[in-house]
């Protein structure tokens, strides 16, 4: 049953947030870990923006596209990671109502944008190795820049329907939040109504983001391999599959926990293991970004030399 709006008032002026440990001493590790991950996560993909932007030999799509990437996953940690590490020292580990609607609004925003911009980086390798003599030709720069600003759009109005659903809600207590941020599943748990016709649309949603990516990602790979096992060099092959592989790597690790957690029945909810699984496609993803794409990718470590040499000269 819904409330109507005039009924449908929020009691609850601020939510308190669990997080991890209560144990001053453990939270203070925590704080040391998160701050290297969060600054590691910050440092690497700037580091990928800045490389892709001073180097003339990575303005292609591909490293388009990557870019956009680093930038989402710089946005993503820092909706979450800032604030945990502030109440892993305060005393204080409230959020007004406001803020907890907008950290959802942005992080679910993100989230989405991300789940949608796999599919397009996946379509990017695709046209690569299937389409290799017309692939500035399909994917031109207006194209380019009409995909990313597509999935961005995307993202960011997608996610007004979940946030305004969760926080229309009436919260008249308890406002004791077991999570590390404002989520969606588990800021609802604390809403005084039955949420079943919500949960259902937000399954839905979910189906539509998480499920459908992947099958349109695991579609384009298998004519990827298709196209890859008919190149007659060793070296070629080699290297085609090097390329999809790192992308590959990236989506899986942000897909499977992603699609865990907005999948999963409710009668599995589990606040510490959705808090751990939560952590891993919000903080690992991001800084396994830039490691594998840096590793794995002769290109980018190319440009990073020539910038150190230019560096050098300029001493």
């Amino acid at each position: 049953m819904w409330i109507a709006p005039e009924q449908n008032q929020s009691w609850v002026s601020e939510f308190i947030l669990l997080g991890f440990f209560s144990d001053p001493i453990s939270n203070r590790i925590l704080f040391i870990a998160f701050l290297l991950l969060y600054l590691s996560s910050i440092l690497g993909n700037g580091l990928i923006i800045t490389l892709i932007c001073l180097d003339s030999h990575l303005h292609t799509p591909m490293y388009f596209f990557l870019c956009i990437l680093s930038l989402l996953d710089i946005s993503y940690v820092t909706t979450t990671i800032p604030q945990m590490l502030v109440h892993l020292l305060a005393h204080s580990q409230s959020i007004s109502f406001a803020r907890c609607w907008v950290q959802m609004y942005v992080f679910g925003a993100l989230s989405l944008t991300e789940c949608v911009f796999f599919v397009v980086m996946a379509y990017d390798r695709y046209v690569a190795i299937c389409y290799p003599l017309r692939y500035t030709v399909i994917l031109s720069w207006g194209m380019c820049t009409r995909l990313a600003a597509g999935t961005w759009a995307f993202g960011f109005i997608s996610s007004l329907i979940h946030t305004f659903l969760t926080m229309r809600l009436p919260y008249c207590g308890p406002n004791i939040v077991n999570h590390y941020f404002c989520e969606g599943p588990t800021v609802r748990t604390l809403a005084c109504m039955d949420t079943h016709l919500i949960e259902i649309v937000d399954l839905v949603m979910s189906v539509f983001v998480n499920v459908t990516p992947s099958c349109l990602i695991l579609a384009s790979y298998v004519r990827i391999v298709l196209a890859i096992l008919k190149i007659k060099t060793t070296s070629g092959r080699c290297k085609a599959f090097s390329t999809c592989a790192s992308h590959l790597t990236v989506a899986t690790c942000f897909y499977a926990p992603a699609t865990y957690i907005y999948l999963r029945p409710n009668s599995s909810f589990s606040p510490e293991r959705d808090k751990q699984i939560a952590l891993f496609y919000n903080v690992l993803t991001a800084l396994l970004n830039p490691v594998v794409y840096s590793l794995r990718n002769k290109d980018i470590k190319g440009a990073f030399l020539k910038v150190m040499g230019r560096g050098r000269v300029a001493l």
